[in-house]
């Protein structure tokens, strides 16, 4: 049996190497030459981390799989909570905060409602007027039917007339027993008398303040016995008082079928409503 060589001969190791061949094999694998503590071993420069990751390396198997998954989850579900906020961010533009006021309102109903027209009603009417002898001999028929065109009303019937006695008494028939009544008798026969009806909404009362009050001295400035007469006896014209009254002067003075019936073109531009 061969006996070994010299040169297989095992040889004393130097003390000084075999203690730091045994420093590197308690250091581990990630030991670096001329680190002075195993601790500082790894990628991570923390120290703690170090102790920690060998801890979880010396868990069993199963342990050490379920903690990876949920660590492993907390930050998928961590990083998918953050992108959402961010895209919300993104997308949702900051409001400012508006003070609202939250008013009541009723829901409507299956009844219609019904609206109630509070304004005063004003009916179409027709009424008498007359230009006296005084109002024709002085020219003022056609300033006194400027007025009440102007004013809005229509003319539907119109004639320059001289009455008889008896007409007059008839149309008067209420003042017969005023001492007065004779001298107004004469005074409407001293000349023609331009008849006239005019048509419109409250004709009669609003005819009325257009001719001013009986006594000229009475009447308000702007109103026609206020601008063109001074004398009771000579108040330039007749207006009908009531509606009555109105109907019977229009039969007395024209004959059916005078009153001319039509619509003039300013009609809607002077009412609201038909």
């Amino acid at each position: 049996m061969a006996q070994p060589g010299p040169h297989h001969m095992p040889q004393d190791e130097d003390p000084a190497s075999k203690h730091n061949k045994q420093q590197h094999n308690n250091a581990g694998p990630n030991a670096h030459p001329g680190d002075g503590n195993a601790r500082t071993t790894g990628s991570s420069p923390f120290p703690e981390w170090a102790d920690i990751r060998r801890s979880i390396e010396q868990l069993p198997p199963p342990t050490f799989i379920i903690l990876a998954a949920l660590f492993g989850l907390y930050i998928i579900f961590s990083s998918s909570q953050q992108n959402q906020r961010s895209a919300a961010d993104l997308s949702s533009p900051a409001v400012p905060s508006v003070a609202t006021t939250t008013i009541y309102q009723q829901q409507p109903s299956s009844i219609p409602e019904v609206v109630v027209d509070s304004s005063p009603k004003m009916s179409t009417e027709q009424t008498f007027i007359a230009i006296k002898p005084d109002g024709v001999q002085r020219g003022l028929i056609g300033p006194i039917v400027s007025r009440f065109e102007s004013r809005g009303f229509k003319l539907v019937a119109i004639k320059l007339v001289t009455p008889g006695k008896e007409h007059l008494e008839t149309h008067y028939a209420d003042l017969k027993d005023k001492a007065f009544f004779p001298g107004l008798i004469n005074y409407m026969l001293s000349g023609p008398i331009c008849a006239m009806v005019w048509e419109g909404r409250d004709a009669v009362k609003t005819g009325r303040s257009i001719l001013g009050a009986t006594n000229p001295l009475a009447s308000a400035p702007g109103t026609i016995r206020g601008d063109y007469a001074i004398d009771v006896g000579r108040n330039v014209c007749h207006g009908s008082d009531s509606v009555e009254n109105a109907k019977k002067e229009i039969a007395l003075w024209f004959k059916d079928g005078e009153a001319v019936q039509w619509k003039t073109a300013q009609f809607d531009w002077i009412y609201e409503k038909p």
